[in-house]
């Protein structure tokens, strides 16, 4: 519903059918990593966000898809090779994404967004904002600071400071939010960064 108020058409892409994302992926000009976590293969999750990531296609990952841009980055770029998702493996040694502290099921937050981000521009400037969840995990604050290289960026936080929402300083259009802009749909509103996202891919 939220690509087509913003004037553009999707294909939905199983996880467990992206194989080769070269090959799978590549007639498609943008690539989003809609929530539904944990995902049916999450090796699939992740070879499409690191294809986005690598071929510079237009990426937006949100819910599910900001938690696996995360850990696939922690993996592939920062070398923490044992990054990983409380969900899918509750005794990790290093949950990247954990737990939250307190639930964000049907909750809304404000958001600050950082000016000049490609996140604040796609909201015109605008801060706070305030946007939909549906989710109970997030990134651990404990390991947080070992993903902020000066190309990964925390760009949106909540009213506590906690990261929700992270792009790629160098990448066209490198987007991932931990709360559902798409959500704005429900009410027949065009969520203005998925307006972002379109106008990206089509460009």
């Amino acid at each position: 519903m939220a690509l087509r108020l913003a004037g553009a058409e999707g294909v939905w892409v199983h996880t467990a059918k992206v194989g080769d994302p070269t090959v799978t992926l590549a007639g498609y000009r943008g690539i989003w990593c809609v929530p539904a976590s944990p995902y049916a293969d999450e090796n699939g999750a992740f070879a499409a966000i690191r294809f986005a990531r690598e071929s510079r296609r237009p990426f937006l990952g949100t819910c599910g898809g900001f938690q696996h841009a995360l850990i696939e980055y922690a993996r592939n770029v920062r070398g923490m090779a044992e990054a990983g998702h409380a969900e899918t493996d509750p005794e990790l040694a290093m949950p990247l994404i954990a737990p939250l502290a307190c639930s964000l099921v049907e909750a809304r937050q404000r958001l600050s967004l950082t000016p000049g981000s490609l996140i604040g521009a796609a909201y015109g400037g605008e801060t706070p904002v305030e946007e939909g969840y549906h989710c109970n995990y997030g990134l651990n604050p404990a390991l947080a600071a070992m993903l902020w290289d000066g190309e990964l960026l925390p760009v949106a936080y909540d009213e506590s400071g906690e990261v929700r929402a992270v792009e790629l300083r160098s990448h066209p259009f490198f987007a991932a939010t931990l709360f559902q802009p798409e959500r704005r749909a429900l009410a027949g509103e065009i969520p203005p960064l998925v307006r972002a996202f379109v106008g990206a891919a089509a460009g």
